[in-house]
């Protein structure tokens, strides 16, 4: 098991539940976007949001935004050491430096040091893109984990011990491979991510390949869905993605049929409208939207309620047992009277 520590009132490691993150993409030193950028990833389920200091003139915002922010801000922080010692003062929650980045020793010294002494950790994060030269490791997986394991003895030579670590590619077999190694040789937290993924399905693609392989095999703490998109759109894949891995369970799981020539009645709409009327609802509770009564109570069966289409009646069951048929045109509030009476309780 990972060790643990917190992020403010967010733990990582240790068992701790597998948090959501993100990045604002608006100019710090502009306080009102970058909050209400804030607030709206808050909103779709962030846990922890990254917010870059890049500049001596956005301190002051990023201060206001430690202070005003629902959720835990982690400064992202390269090449200007002196800027992560203002993140710090400044109340970041976490701080995050690229290895190789900070120029040297004394450098690394002083952000460990002031971490200490504030209480805060570190994530040293790893990108495929930006290795030292002098990487050493048979491999670019090999690579990535070496210089991760040989920044963070660098943190912990002054104290720091409160580390957590990243070990980015944007290819996913890579990023696959190196955290696994990195899990077998340590004890870090680990933030899982596939790096410049791109957008669209084939970014999700990457990243659900990789980091639910890596989460199905116990392995991860906190995750980033990269996507060249609007951040929101990162927080709502990652906890889609901890849904699926059944790392969150607090929703209304839709499970629905492929379709295929037995349907006898719209299973796409009719899934469509289910998931519609459940999306807010922070309840436990599986639903089965299933094309025709061929398999459709033996495939539902693990479902707490669903329905088997017919031509002009569908088969309503409740944990795998029928309990009466529905006109077709009833399906719907049929099942949200259910869904109310199961989640109200």
């Amino acid at each position: 098991m990972t060790r643990r520590f917190d992020i403010k009132t967010v733990p990582i490691g240790g068992g701790a539940p597998v948090t959501v993150q993100s990045m604002t993409n608006t100019r710090t030193a502009d306080f009102d976007a970058t909050l209400s950028q804030v607030n709206r990833l808050y909103r779709a389920g962030a846990d922890i949001v990254r917010v870059t200091l890049n500049e001596r003139g956005a301190v002051e915002s990023f201060r206001r935004l430690c202070a005003e922010s629902p959720v835990p801000i982690v400064a992202d922080i390269h090449f200007d050491y002196r800027l992560a010692l203002a993140a710090v003062e400044a109340g970041a929650a976490k701080v995050r430096v690229n290895p190789g980045n900070l120029q040297g020793e004394d450098h690394v010294k002083a952000v460990a040091e002031a971490c200490v002494a504030k209480g805060i950790g570190v994530r040293i994060g790893v990108n495929a893109g930006s290795l030292p030269t002098d990487a050493t490791g048979d491999t670019l997986a090999e690579k990535m984990v070496t210089v991760a394991l040989d920044e963070a003895r660098h943190f912990e030579k002054y104290g720091l011990k409160d580390i957590c670590l990243s070990v980015k590619s944007s290819n996913a077999k890579t990023t696959f491979d190196a955290y696994m190694a990195l899990h077998d040789r340590a004890d870090y937290p680990l933030h899982l991510g596939v790096t410049e993924a791109g957008a669209g399905e084939s970014a999700l693609a990457k990243s659900y390949s990789a980091i639910g392989g890596l989460l199905l095999s116990g392995v991860g703490d906190t995750i980033r869905v990269s996507l060249t998109a609007d951040p929101v759109e990162e927080v709502k894949a990652g906890v889609e993605l901890l849904r699926a891995v059944g790392l969150r369970r607090n929703f209304v799981n839709v499970i629905s049929c492929p379709t295929c020539g037995r349907a006898e009645f719209d299973v796409v709409a009719v899934a469509a409208q289910v998931r519609d009327l459940t999306k807010d609802i922070r309840k436990p509770l599986t639903v089965a939207v299933m094309g025709c009564v061929v398999n459709g109570l033996g495939e539902g069966k693990e479902a707490d309620l669903g329905i088997a289409g017919g031509r002009e009646r569908s088969v309503l069951f409740v944990k795998g047992e029928k309990v009466g048929t529905v006109d077709n045109a009833d399906v719907l509030v049929t099942l949200r009277r259910y869904i109310e009476e199961m989640t109200n309780g």
